[in-house]
């Protein structure tokens, strides 16, 4: 069994906390968070251990999950790497991207897993479509949110565009050619609003929204490919799948048929709806962690993909040039 602590008892901390008692391959040793009155309630209500300070904590476990603040993020992952301590982190990664590349150099060094918290690649809505994902040529994504102050001591493409950055370079398999990209700061110093473009070598466009600042929740994603239309709905896990697909014989009556003439034939639309297994999606991604580490395998979400959303994530900031409280691209 594991020995793991997690740093950070907020929001989402109480959330792996309470996950973590869930799984059996972890024996959840404690945790550290700065607030004690926080650490007070939470030794109280989940019934471990508060520890007096970080190091305590890391040297008491075999892993170290990481859910602080996203500025403390390298500091608490290095000193857990050079303990020898496998980490996961909550994304994004780090604050910098030099951070990120350092992390990937001491957890090589000290032959250590390190697994980032991308849980949208653990929804079941994804899972259940990922596999008819092939050759997408154009993706747009939208992960709209009402405004919380939880979160807003990064911009909204650390926050919340991260997570479609992420899914976007998990499915499209061709490097970052160009990108573009605009956004507002309304509420906070940084963007609140903002729209990204993202070009790659093969040909395919991402198109990428993301607000704190909305009126209503959506997190939506639609992907095109040579035939199909895929949508996927990360918010309420749900997804679809439209295809054509060649007519051989004669076709059904009640089908949707087109006729692309002699040459290309006959074409049936086809719609599915495919099965949706419920998860906790946290829940899956602390198992899938736990799974890499006993089986000795590569994590699911490798801190390389952390640092590679996260440098796409820069990139897009740096086309954001400020002017008084708004964020308009570069000319």
């Amino acid at each position: 069994m594991l020995k793991i602590g997690v740093l950070g008892a907020g929001h989402l901390g109480k959330i792996h906390i309470n996950c973590i008692q869930q799984i059996s391959d972890y024996e959840l040793v404690g945790f550290y968070d700065t607030d004690k009155t926080v650490s007070k309630e939470v030794e109280k209500a989940y019934g471990i251990k508060s520890f007096d300070s970080i190091e305590d904590l890391i040297k008491s476990v075999d892993v170290v999950d990481i859910v602080t603040p996203t500025l403390s993020h390298f500091d608490c992952a290095k000193k857990s790497i050079i303990a020898s301590k496998h980490i996961f982190i909550e994304k994004p990664i780090t604050n910098t991207t030099d951070e990120a590349k350092t992390l990937i150099s001491l957890s090589a060094e000290a032959n250590v897993k390190v697994q980032i918290g991308h849980v949208e690649r653990f929804n079941p809505a994804f899972l259940s479509i990922q596999d008819k994902i092939e050759n997408p040529m154009f993706v747009e994504s939208h992960r709209l949110a009402e405004f919380n102050p939880r979160g807003t001591d990064v911009s909204v493409i650390h926050d919340l565009m991260i997570h479609d950055i992420d899914i976007i370079l998990s499915i499209v398999k061709s490097n970052v050619k160009r990108i573009s990209a605009n956004g507002v700061a309304i509420v906070s110093e940084t963007p609140d609003i903002a729209n990204a473009r993202i070009e790659f070598d093969n040909g395919c466009v991402a198109n990428l929204t993301a607000s704190r600042v909305s009126l209503k929740n959506m997190r939506k994603t639609r992907i095109f490919q040579k035939n199909a239309y895929i949508s996927v709905d990360f918010s309420n896990k749900d997804a679809a799948l439209l295809q054509m697909k060649n007519v051989e014989g004669d076709a059904d009556p009640f089908s949707v048929i087109l006729d692309l003439g002699k040459e290309k034939g006959k074409k049936e639309i086809v719609f599915e709806k495919p099965t949706i297994k419920e998860n906790n999606a946290i829940k899956d991604e602390l198992q899938a962690f736990a799974n890499s580490i006993n089986n000795n395998t590569q994590p699911l979400v490798t801190v390389e993909d952390g640092y590679n959303a996260l440098r796409i994530a820069s990139i897009i900031i740096e086309k954001m040039k400020f002017s008084g409280d708004k964020f308009l691209p570069n000319l």
